[in-house]
Protein backbone atom coordinates (compact mmCIF):
# COMPACT_ATOMS: atom_id res chain seq x y z
CA UNK A 1 0.00 0.00 0.00
CA UNK A 2 1.20 3.63 -0.76
CA UNK A 3 0.21 6.56 0.68
CA UNK A 4 0.30 10.12 -1.28
CA UNK A 5 -0.78 13.71 -0.51
CA UNK A 6 -1.61 14.94 -3.78
CA UNK A 7 -4.29 17.95 -3.86
CA UNK A 8 -6.67 18.21 -6.49
CA UNK A 9 -8.73 21.44 -7.67
CA UNK A 10 -11.97 20.88 -8.89
CA UNK A 11 -13.03 21.69 -12.60
CA UNK A 12 -16.80 22.30 -12.90
CA UNK A 13 -18.17 21.20 -15.93
CA UNK A 14 -22.04 22.28 -15.82
CA UNK A 15 -24.28 24.00 -13.69
CA UNK A 16 -27.42 23.45 -15.01
CA UNK A 17 -29.98 20.25 -14.71
CA UNK A 18 -29.73 18.00 -17.49
CA UNK A 19 -32.54 18.23 -20.47
CA UNK A 20 -32.17 14.75 -21.38
CA UNK A 21 -34.42 11.91 -21.94
CA UNK A 22 -35.42 10.67 -18.30
CA UNK A 23 -34.83 14.24 -16.85
CA UNK A 24 -38.32 15.56 -13.86
CA UNK A 25 -38.97 18.53 -12.76
CA UNK A 26 -38.77 17.70 -9.49
CA UNK A 27 -34.65 16.77 -9.69
CA UNK A 28 -32.71 19.34 -10.24
CA UNK A 29 -28.61 19.29 -10.66
CA UNK A 30 -26.92 22.03 -8.49
CA UNK A 31 -23.33 21.02 -9.44
CA UNK A 32 -21.27 18.53 -11.63
CA UNK A 33 -17.03 18.66 -10.65
CA UNK A 34 -14.50 16.49 -11.98
CA UNK A 35 -12.60 15.24 -9.22
CA UNK A 36 -9.75 13.12 -10.43
CA UNK A 37 -8.12 12.32 -13.65
CA UNK A 38 -4.83 11.72 -13.24
CA UNK A 39 -4.26 8.39 -14.42
CA UNK A 40 -5.33 7.14 -18.23
CA UNK A 41 -8.56 5.35 -16.59
CA UNK A 42 -10.40 6.44 -13.32
CA UNK A 43 -13.54 4.09 -12.64
CA UNK A 44 -16.08 2.34 -10.96
CA UNK A 45 -16.39 4.42 -7.40
CA UNK A 46 -17.66 4.87 -4.31
CA UNK A 47 -18.59 7.79 -1.83
CA UNK A 48 -19.30 7.89 1.57
CA UNK A 49 -19.03 10.46 4.95
CA UNK A 50 -17.13 9.36 7.51
CA UNK A 51 -16.19 11.87 10.95
CA UNK A 52 -17.36 15.14 8.57
CA UNK A 53 -15.43 14.17 5.64
CA UNK A 54 -15.79 12.86 1.96
CA UNK A 55 -13.86 9.81 1.14
CA UNK A 56 -14.12 8.78 -2.43
CA UNK A 57 -12.76 5.39 -3.76
CA UNK A 58 -12.23 3.98 -7.31
CA UNK A 59 -9.79 2.21 -9.44
CA UNK A 60 -7.05 3.41 -11.40
CA UNK A 61 -5.42 1.56 -14.13
CA UNK A 62 -4.60 2.30 -18.16
CA UNK A 63 -8.25 1.01 -19.16
CA UNK A 64 -11.29 -0.43 -18.27
CA UNK A 65 -9.66 -4.20 -17.58
CA UNK A 66 -5.79 -4.28 -17.39
CA UNK A 67 -3.32 -5.72 -15.53
CA UNK A 68 -2.26 -3.00 -13.41
CA UNK A 69 -5.60 -1.78 -11.57
CA UNK A 70 -5.15 -0.12 -7.96
CA UNK A 71 -7.72 1.01 -5.48
CA UNK A 72 -7.42 5.08 -4.65
CA UNK A 73 -8.87 6.72 -1.59
CA UNK A 74 -9.17 10.52 -1.84
CA UNK A 75 -10.81 12.87 0.65
CA UNK A 76 -12.02 16.19 1.39
CA UNK A 77 -13.53 18.07 3.83
CA UNK A 78 -15.52 20.30 1.74
CA UNK A 79 -16.48 17.93 -1.40
CA UNK A 80 -14.64 20.62 -3.54
CA UNK A 81 -10.84 20.05 -2.74
CA UNK A 82 -9.48 16.57 -2.62
CA UNK A 83 -6.16 14.85 -1.04
CA UNK A 84 -5.40 11.51 -1.67
CA UNK A 85 -4.80 9.25 1.37
CA UNK A 86 -4.73 5.78 0.24
CA UNK A 87 -3.58 3.32 -2.80
CA UNK A 88 -4.29 -0.11 -2.20
CA UNK A 89 -1.56 -2.17 -4.73
CA UNK A 90 -1.46 -5.86 -5.23
CA UNK A 91 1.35 -7.68 -7.56
CA UNK A 92 0.47 -9.87 -9.68
CA UNK A 93 -3.19 -8.81 -9.45
CA UNK A 94 -5.70 -6.39 -10.67
CA UNK A 95 -8.27 -4.62 -7.95
CA UNK A 96 -11.31 -3.81 -8.87
CA UNK A 97 -14.62 -2.45 -7.47
CA UNK A 98 -14.15 -0.48 -4.78
CA UNK A 99 -16.78 -0.18 -2.41
CA UNK A 100 -16.63 2.03 0.98
CA UNK A 101 -18.62 1.20 4.39
CA UNK A 102 -18.60 1.97 7.94
CA UNK A 103 -18.32 -1.65 10.15
CA UNK A 104 -19.87 -1.76 13.25
CA UNK A 105 -16.59 -0.42 15.19
CA UNK A 106 -17.03 3.08 13.16
CA UNK A 107 -14.38 2.22 11.01
CA UNK A 108 -14.10 2.70 7.37
CA UNK A 109 -14.03 -0.19 5.73
CA UNK A 110 -12.92 -0.72 1.60
CA UNK A 111 -13.80 -3.69 -0.09
CA UNK A 112 -12.70 -4.83 -3.28
CA UNK A 113 -11.83 -7.10 -5.40
CA UNK A 114 -8.09 -8.88 -6.78
CA UNK A 115 -8.71 -10.33 -10.35
CA UNK A 116 -5.29 -12.81 -10.63
CA UNK A 117 -2.91 -12.60 -13.76
CA UNK A 118 -2.00 -15.96 -12.88
CA UNK A 119 -5.05 -18.28 -11.44
CA UNK A 120 -4.10 -19.28 -7.68
CA UNK A 121 -5.31 -22.95 -6.46
CA UNK A 122 -7.38 -22.82 -9.75
CA UNK A 123 -9.17 -19.46 -8.37
CA UNK A 124 -9.35 -16.59 -10.82
CA UNK A 125 -9.93 -13.85 -7.83
CA UNK A 126 -10.34 -13.27 -4.18
CA UNK A 127 -12.30 -10.19 -2.20
CA UNK A 128 -10.61 -8.47 -0.15
CA UNK A 129 -11.17 -5.56 2.50
CA UNK A 130 -9.47 -2.90 4.23
CA UNK A 131 -10.10 -1.03 7.18
CA UNK A 132 -8.89 2.35 8.92
CA UNK A 133 -10.18 4.48 12.21
CA UNK A 134 -9.05 7.72 10.16
CA UNK A 135 -9.01 7.42 6.64
CA UNK A 136 -5.21 8.18 6.48
CA UNK A 137 -3.78 4.75 7.97
CA UNK A 138 -5.28 1.34 6.60
CA UNK A 139 -5.20 -2.30 7.81
CA UNK A 140 -4.91 -4.79 5.48
CA UNK A 141 -5.37 -6.36 3.24
CA UNK A 142 -7.70 -8.82 5.05
CA UNK A 143 -8.44 -12.20 2.68
CA UNK A 144 -10.71 -14.49 4.17
CA UNK A 145 -10.32 -17.83 2.80
CA UNK A 146 -14.08 -17.51 2.21
CA UNK A 147 -12.87 -14.73 -0.64
CA UNK A 148 -11.02 -17.12 -2.74
CA UNK A 149 -13.03 -17.71 -6.04
CA UNK A 150 -15.98 -15.25 -5.05
CA UNK A 151 -16.60 -11.61 -6.08
CA UNK A 152 -17.91 -10.31 -3.32
CA UNK A 153 -19.24 -6.86 -4.80
CA UNK A 154 -19.92 -4.49 -1.99
CA UNK A 155 -20.87 -4.97 1.67
CA UNK A 156 -24.09 -2.66 3.51
CA UNK A 157 -23.92 -2.82 7.02
CA UNK A 158 -27.13 -3.27 9.46
CA UNK A 159 -27.65 -4.05 13.17
CA UNK A 160 -23.97 -4.91 13.71
CA UNK A 161 -23.63 -6.95 10.43
CA UNK A 162 -21.91 -6.49 7.13
CA UNK A 163 -23.63 -8.62 4.55
CA UNK A 164 -22.44 -8.97 0.88
CA UNK A 165 -23.28 -10.82 -2.04
CA UNK A 166 -20.54 -12.93 -3.97
CA UNK A 167 -20.84 -13.72 -7.41
CA UNK A 168 -18.97 -15.50 -10.03
CA UNK A 169 -16.33 -18.46 -9.13
CA UNK A 170 -17.83 -21.30 -6.56
CA UNK A 171 -20.81 -18.50 -6.51
CA UNK A 172 -22.55 -18.37 -9.70
CA UNK A 173 -25.87 -19.03 -8.09
CA UNK A 174 -25.12 -16.64 -5.50
CA UNK A 175 -23.88 -16.29 -1.99
CA UNK A 176 -24.80 -13.76 0.98
CA UNK A 177 -22.09 -13.52 3.45
CA UNK A 178 -21.81 -11.33 6.64
CA UNK A 179 -19.25 -9.99 8.34
CA UNK A 180 -19.15 -8.75 12.18
CA UNK A 181 -15.91 -7.12 11.93
CA UNK A 182 -15.00 -6.78 8.10
CA UNK A 183 -12.02 -9.36 8.50
CA UNK A 184 -13.63 -12.65 8.44
CA UNK A 185 -16.94 -13.35 6.73
CA UNK A 186 -18.96 -16.52 7.03
CA UNK A 187 -21.79 -17.95 4.27
CA UNK A 188 -25.32 -16.52 5.66
CA UNK A 189 -27.34 -18.55 2.57
CA UNK A 190 -25.74 -19.76 -0.45
CA UNK A 191 -27.90 -20.23 -3.88
CA UNK A 192 -30.14 -17.11 -3.89
CA UNK A 193 -30.13 -16.20 -7.40
CA UNK A 194 -32.92 -17.17 -9.49
CA UNK A 195 -32.37 -18.34 -12.35
CA UNK A 196 -28.15 -18.58 -12.59
CA UNK A 197 -28.15 -19.25 -16.54
CA UNK A 198 -28.41 -15.61 -16.63
CA UNK A 199 -25.69 -14.00 -14.83
CA UNK A 200 -26.48 -12.28 -12.00
CA UNK A 201 -23.75 -10.36 -10.92
CA UNK A 202 -23.11 -6.97 -9.49
CA UNK A 203 -25.49 -5.96 -6.63
CA UNK A 204 -26.37 -3.00 -4.25
CA UNK A 205 -28.22 -4.41 -1.01
CA UNK A 206 -30.00 -1.62 1.63
CA UNK A 207 -32.11 -2.23 4.96
CA UNK A 208 -35.38 -0.12 5.77
CA UNK A 209 -35.90 0.58 9.27
CA UNK A 210 -37.95 -2.58 9.90
CA UNK A 211 -34.88 -4.38 9.13
CA UNK A 212 -35.92 -5.36 5.41
CA UNK A 213 -33.51 -5.97 2.87
CA UNK A 214 -33.69 -4.95 -1.14
CA UNK A 215 -31.64 -6.38 -2.89
CA UNK A 216 -30.82 -4.30 -6.64
CA UNK A 217 -29.08 -6.83 -8.70
CA UNK A 218 -27.73 -6.76 -12.58
CA UNK A 219 -28.05 -9.61 -15.01
CA UNK A 220 -26.13 -9.96 -18.25
CA UNK A 221 -27.93 -12.84 -19.92
CA UNK A 222 -31.46 -14.07 -21.06
CA UNK A 223 -33.25 -11.02 -20.63
CA UNK A 224 -30.18 -9.22 -19.16
CA UNK A 225 -33.08 -7.10 -16.92
CA UNK A 226 -32.11 -6.16 -13.35
CA UNK A 227 -34.39 -7.56 -10.24
CA UNK A 228 -35.18 -6.59 -7.60
CA UNK A 229 -34.92 -8.97 -3.86
CA UNK A 230 -36.66 -8.59 -0.77
CA UNK A 231 -35.65 -10.75 2.56
CA UNK A 232 -37.00 -10.47 6.09
CA UNK A 233 -34.78 -11.71 8.79
CA UNK A 234 -32.58 -13.93 9.01
CA UNK A 235 -31.99 -13.34 5.09
CA UNK A 236 -31.80 -16.51 4.27
CA UNK A 237 -35.26 -16.31 1.94
CA UNK A 238 -35.23 -14.40 -1.16
CA UNK A 239 -38.35 -13.05 -3.22
CA UNK A 240 -37.05 -11.24 -6.59
CA UNK A 241 -39.09 -9.07 -9.12
CA UNK A 242 -38.24 -8.53 -12.54
CA UNK A 243 -37.81 -4.51 -13.31
CA UNK A 244 -37.78 -5.06 -17.06
CA UNK A 245 -34.99 -2.67 -17.17
CA UNK A 246 -31.27 -3.47 -18.19
CA UNK A 247 -28.59 -1.98 -15.77
CA UNK A 248 -25.05 -1.40 -14.75
CA UNK A 249 -23.32 -0.43 -11.87
CA UNK A 250 -25.89 -1.11 -9.46
CA UNK A 251 -26.76 1.12 -6.23
CA UNK A 252 -29.57 1.54 -4.00
CA UNK A 253 -30.54 3.46 -1.24
CA UNK A 254 -33.65 4.96 0.50
CA UNK A 255 -33.72 8.69 1.20
CA UNK A 256 -35.03 10.12 4.65
CA UNK A 257 -38.47 10.60 3.50
CA UNK A 258 -38.42 6.88 2.85
CA UNK A 259 -38.31 7.05 -1.08
CA UNK A 260 -35.68 4.21 -2.84
CA UNK A 261 -33.15 5.43 -5.66
CA UNK A 262 -30.67 4.00 -8.05
CA UNK A 263 -27.67 5.29 -9.58
CA UNK A 264 -27.20 2.85 -12.78
CA UNK A 265 -25.71 2.57 -15.75
CA UNK A 266 -29.10 2.64 -18.47
CA UNK A 267 -28.43 0.91 -21.98
CA UNK A 268 -31.46 1.97 -24.09
CA UNK A 269 -30.27 4.35 -26.09
CA UNK A 270 -27.13 6.06 -25.57
CA UNK A 271 -25.56 4.54 -22.17
CA UNK A 272 -25.40 7.11 -19.75
CA UNK A 273 -25.55 7.25 -15.66
CA UNK A 274 -28.64 8.31 -14.57
CA UNK A 275 -30.84 8.88 -11.37
CA UNK A 276 -33.66 6.71 -11.13
CA UNK A 277 -36.51 5.88 -8.81
CA UNK A 278 -37.60 2.47 -7.54
CA UNK A 279 -40.78 1.42 -6.61
CA UNK A 280 -40.37 -1.76 -4.47
CA UNK A 281 -44.31 -2.37 -3.93
CA UNK A 282 -44.66 -2.49 -7.92
CA UNK A 283 -40.95 -3.60 -9.01
CA UNK A 284 -40.21 -0.68 -11.06
CA UNK A 285 -37.20 1.53 -12.07
CA UNK A 286 -38.10 5.06 -13.67
CA UNK A 287 -35.45 6.89 -14.97
CA UNK A 288 -35.45 10.91 -13.07
CA UNK A 289 -32.36 12.46 -14.19
CA UNK A 290 -29.59 12.21 -16.66
CA UNK A 291 -26.32 12.68 -15.13
CA UNK A 292 -23.63 14.81 -17.76
CA UNK A 293 -22.09 11.04 -19.02
CA UNK A 294 -21.61 8.66 -21.52
CA UNK A 295 -19.49 5.71 -22.87
CA UNK A 296 -18.06 3.74 -20.46
CA UNK A 297 -19.76 5.38 -17.51
CA UNK A 298 -21.54 4.37 -14.22
CA UNK A 299 -20.53 2.88 -10.92
CA UNK A 300 -21.95 5.43 -8.60
CA UNK A 301 -21.88 5.68 -5.28
CA UNK A 302 -24.56 7.96 -3.29
CA UNK A 303 -25.00 9.75 0.00
CA UNK A 304 -28.03 12.10 1.29
CA UNK A 305 -26.60 14.88 2.91
CA UNK A 306 -28.27 18.15 4.39
CA UNK A 307 -31.18 17.55 1.93
CA UNK A 308 -28.93 16.89 -1.37
CA UNK A 309 -27.90 13.50 -3.15
CA UNK A 310 -24.24 13.42 -3.46
CA UNK A 311 -23.11 11.13 -6.02
CA UNK A 312 -19.88 10.10 -7.43
CA UNK A 313 -19.62 8.21 -10.70
CA UNK A 314 -17.32 8.09 -13.93
CA UNK A 315 -17.25 8.51 -17.17
CA UNK A 316 -15.58 9.28 -20.57
CA UNK A 317 -18.27 11.94 -22.36
CA UNK A 318 -15.12 13.95 -22.07
CA UNK A 319 -11.56 13.83 -23.57
CA UNK A 320 -11.00 10.84 -20.77
CA UNK A 321 -12.42 8.76 -18.17
CA UNK A 322 -12.51 10.39 -15.21
CA UNK A 323 -14.20 10.90 -11.56
CA UNK A 324 -16.51 13.29 -11.39
CA UNK A 325 -19.39 14.50 -8.79
CA UNK A 326 -22.96 15.49 -9.03
CA UNK A 327 -25.51 17.43 -6.31
CA UNK A 328 -28.76 16.94 -6.68
CA UNK A 329 -31.79 18.05 -4.96
CA UNK A 330 -34.77 15.78 -5.02
CA UNK A 331 -38.04 17.58 -4.49
CA UNK A 332 -40.79 15.40 -2.96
Amino acid sequence: MLISGLLLGLVSVTGTPASAQGTREEFRILEVERIWDQSPHNAFTDLIRHNDRWYCAFREGEGHVSEDGKLRVIRSADGETWESVALMEWEGGDIRDAKLSINSAGMLMLNGAVRFLQPVNSNNHQSLTWLSADGQQWEGPFACPTGLGTWRWSATWHAGWGYSIGYSGKDVAGCLYRTGDGKTWEVLRDSIFPQPETYPNESSLVFDKNGQAYCLLRRDKGPGTALLGLSNPPYTEWEWKDLGVRVGGPKIMQVSDGRFFAAVRLYDGQARTSLCQVDTVEGSLTECLKLPSGGDTSYAGMVEHEGILWISYYSSHEEKTAIYLARVRIIN
